[in-house]
């Protein structure tokens, strides 16, 4: 058995959750599609830089690549092919048992939203292939706001969606970038450990 996450102490009507390394362990299969993708533009993505910009929109994560390495990478070109290898690779996905065990505890109790920086085709693949898309009332993906995590505004328009007061939410997130920007929206959160340190923790126990 996994090690249970620890939640922060306050009274929650409503559980907003990242996605990607969060609901789901698809960190690891997006670092695979992107580091094919971006090979056949001859540029490299280092594993540490992909989890440091974890929660980064797609689009703004080939940006930055561009104008740190000097490329003019098409950006809707690379993040479509991007997308397109980790569709491919779903079939090996699996879910983050310790989140899902909150998921199965409150789901009907109190209502859920996905906040992430990655399409909303991309959500809904991921989530539809563990037979979970349907336990969420709403879900603010790349494109539903302005500013992307750290900034809050992702957070309060899933709170203003469900009607809850943002120091009701609490949120689950796996990124730096994702922790800053439920604190900035005044809101409790659980950071989910990275897949390495769950590996570890699973070891340990066993």
């Amino acid at each position: 058995m996994p090690p249970r996450l620890t939640l922060s102490a306050g009274d929650f009507h409503a559980y907003l959750f990242d996605c990607d390394g969060t609901i789901v362990d698809s960190m690891p299969l997006h670092y695979i599609a992107w580091k094919a993708a971006l090979a056949e533009w001859s540029c490299t993505f280092a594993e540490d830089l992909f989890y440091a910009w974890g929660g980064l929109p797609t689009a703004t994560i080939i940006a930055r690549l561009n104008a740190q390495r000097g490329l003019a990478m098409p950006v809707e070109d690379v993040a479509r092919r991007k997308e397109d290898l980790y569709y491919e690779a779903l079939p090996q996905l699996q879910g983050i048992p310790e989140v899902l065990e909150h998921i199965a505890a409150q789901h009907g109790r109190i209502p859920f939203a996905v906040v992430s920086g990655s399409t909303r085709e991309s959500v809904d693949a991921s989530l539809r292939t563990l037979q979970l898309l349907d336990r969420f009332d709403t879900f603010v993906c790349a494109g539903d706001y302005t500013h992307g995590k750290p900034h809050p505004e992702a957070f309060l328009i899933a709170a203003e969606r469900l009607g809850v007061a943002p120091a009701h939410c609490l949120v689950f997130e796996d990124t730096e970038f994702g922790i800053q920007a439920a604190t900035a929206a005044g809101m409790a959160s659980v950071r989910v450990p990275p897949p390495w340190q769950r590996a570890a923790a699973v070891q340990s126990e066993g």
